[in-house]
């Protein structure tokens, strides 16, 4: 039997739970409490002490349940058995967490079904040590490390995660690229019950972050949807909806089909252009019209109403010209003989 005089905390890793590996401590043994952590001791079942930090002789003084064993035995020397834990107190930081299966969404602007993964990290500390060693370990473990937490509630995290993000999603009706936004107000949200599931076993979350909610680059829309939101950007530029390029599109797709052939097929392509077109009539196209100016006096070059006749300025004859194009007019034409402008 091995007699240990000196208990502290010797774990050669950060661990959350360590148990120190004896059990048989003399009478006045020194035990230190690092201010990081709790000790506890255990014995028959019950923890009957709990230490915090600082250095203590343990004897009858302040063990009480040692007046018990030492009476048992002779001079006072002989050993006492119980277990020792101790239990870390600081804050174990930026413990990953993420979705291990896609939040099924549809986007909301352009409705491509998708596959959303979401990650981040949170902070986690002991708030209750005897809580959390009966409730969470039992007295059978010996190290309990920040990984082996995180993946005891992986499963409950899942389920609260993806719930809050198609939850944020769907009532903002948000598309999937402009979530970011969203990162601090979903943390905010999920932090609270977070911390709910890790109160009931003498923990708490200190912190919660998202850091990421995007499109797995395996899922088959993924392509497709940064497509769409490049295309948009170019036509957001150059003044045209998505509407309106979609329209252009149904057109184009129209002119390339082989099926269409002869009159009948331009006729055909007439009457879809009118139908699309209708409702585009003073949209981007009607805005690329050529801008029709007025007659140029040739005397004075003053600008005049196309109906005018004489010049507003000089009162000389105007000149009979094209208003599209400038070309000389012939008197009495209706249409003008270089661009076959309506005059």
């Amino acid at each position: 039997m091995t007699l240990y005089s000196v208990i502290k905390n010797q774990s050669p890793l950060p661990c959350l739970l360590w148990k120190h590996p004896g059990e048989d401590f003399n009478n006045n043994s020194q035990l230190t409490v690092s201010e990081s952590e709790v000790a506890l001791f255990y014995k028959e079942g019950v923890i009957v002490q709990e230490y915090t930090g600082g250095r203590y002789t343990l004897n009858t003084n302040n063990v009480p349940f040692i007046r018990r064993i030492i009476s048992k035995f002779s001079g006072g020397v002989s050993a006492f058995n119980c277990a020792v834990y101790f239990i870390s107190k600081t804050h174990a930081m930026d413990v990953k967490w993420g979705t291990q299966s896609p939040i099924p969404m549809r986007d909301a602007q352009y409705g491509f079904a998708v596959g959303v993964r979401a990650r981040g990290s949170y902070t986690v500390q002991v708030k209750d040590a005897k809580k959390f060693l009966l409730k969470m370990l039992g007295t059978n473990m010996t190290t309990y490390s920040v990984e082996e937490l995180n993946s005891c509630f992986r499963t409950a995290f899942q389920q609260k995660i993806k719930v809050e993000v198609a939850t944020v999603m769907k009532n903002l009706k948000m598309t999937i690229l402009d979530m970011a936004t969203e990162y601090e107000n979903i943390a905010n949200k999920l932090h609270p019950v977070i911390n709910g599931l890790l109160d009931e076993y003498g923990l708490r979350c200190v912190n919660f972050y998202v850091s990421d909610i995007s499109i797995p680059q395996d899922d088959p829309n993924y392509q497709k949807i940064n497509e769409a939101y490049a295309r948009v950007g170019s036509r957001n530029i150059e003044g045209i909806t998505w509407q309106q390029d979609t329209q252009a599109n149904i057109l184009r797709d129209m002119a390339n089909n082989q099926g269409f052939g002869g009159m009948g097929a331009g006729m055909g392509m007439g009457f879809a252009a009118g139908n699309i077109f209708g409702s585009m009539a003073n949209g981007a196209f009607s805005q690329q019209a050529p801008q029709q100016q007025g007659a140029k006096c040739p005397s004075c070059g003053t600008d005049n109403a196309k109906s005018a006749k004489f010049c507003s300025n000089c009162g000389k004859p105007l000149a009979a010209v094209c208003p599209n194009c400038g070309a000389s007019l012939t008197s009495g034409v209706k249409f003008c003989s270089n661009c076959g402008f309506k005059v």
